[in-house]
């Protein structure tokens, strides 16, 4: 061991709980009140392990009935994803996030002396303030992410701040990261800051595809062409197709240059 001691982190577990809306999924969310750490920031539904005979699991679902007032099958758990975190005092721990999409009952605020707000909100939409932590998992959830670290820096805001944002997505096994620097900005120039690559090229080598998730959500793909041909054949589809697509046309942005 190089270090002076052992880690003797927290771990606390937060509850994705998704539903269908008018403008696409929700994020069930709370807003923290009172004499607590970052009040009036929204955050997930969470909570400590309560004793080291007690699961994530049936801490999460525990955690759940006391906050919201549902009931969650433990069956119906899935996990989401693990953020290791340090706020800006210095202190880490580990929490692990879970997605669920079906309980019994209606959300409601069961624990009104640390809680005076419980609402949906579309992924799209978040509401401000929230706490960076829990934006972290939110956004590595929606990345496809197994596992975030969220280091924050003494000075940081406890509330999400797309400027002061220190999330960084681990690569899953089979991953590449191997983006080349001027894709890199020409993708956040044209759609801001991204925070997951995936290679998804067909299986040749001449193929060049990712997959980018942006910080304040949305997925891009990102192509380089075999060469002019290709990409004037492509560009010519979409501005033929895209008019008549409206809606359900997929986004795109055309080379500055060459």
């Amino acid at each position: 061991m190089t270090g002076s001691q052992r880690h003797t982190e927290p771990l606390d577990v937060h509850l994705i709980a998704v539903r269908d809306g008018a403008a696409g999924p929700e994020v069930l969310l709370s807003r923290r009140a009172g004499d607590v750490y970052a009040a009036g920031c929204w955050h997930l539904v969470s909570g400590h392990l309560d004793g080291p005979w007690e699961d994530v699991v049936t801490a999460l679902v525990r955690e759940t009935r006391e906050e919201a007032g549902i009931v969650v099958d433990p069956a119906d758990v899935r996990a989401a994803v693990t953020v290791h975190h340090r706020s800006p005092a210095g202190g880490a721990r580990l929490g692990v996030f879970f997605e669920v999409k079906r309980w019994q009952g209606t959300p409601e605020v069961m624990e009104r002396r640390v809680c005076d707000a419980m609402e949906w909100f579309a992924f799209g939409n978040l509401p401000e303030p929230m706490v960076a932590y829990c934006r972290a998992g939110l956004d590595a959830y929606r990345a496809g992410a197994r596992l975030a670290v969220h280091f924050q820096e003494p000075g940081d805001p406890i509330a999400y701040d797309s400027d002061a944002d220190r999330t960084v997505l681990v690569p899953d096994p089979g991953s590449r990261e191997d983006v080349p620097e001027e894709v890199r900005a020409f993708a956040e120039q044209a759609v801001g800051r991204i925070t997951a690559w995936r290679d998804v090229s067909w299986a040749r080598e001449e193929s060049r595809v990712w997959r980018a998730h942006g910080a304040e959500g949305g997925t891009w793909y990102v192509k380089i062409h075999q060469n002019g041909r290709f990409h004037q054949r492509e560009v010519g589809a979409f501005r033929g197709w895209v008019p008549s697509l409206g809606a359900a046309a997929p986004g795109w942005w055309p080379p500055t240059s060459g």
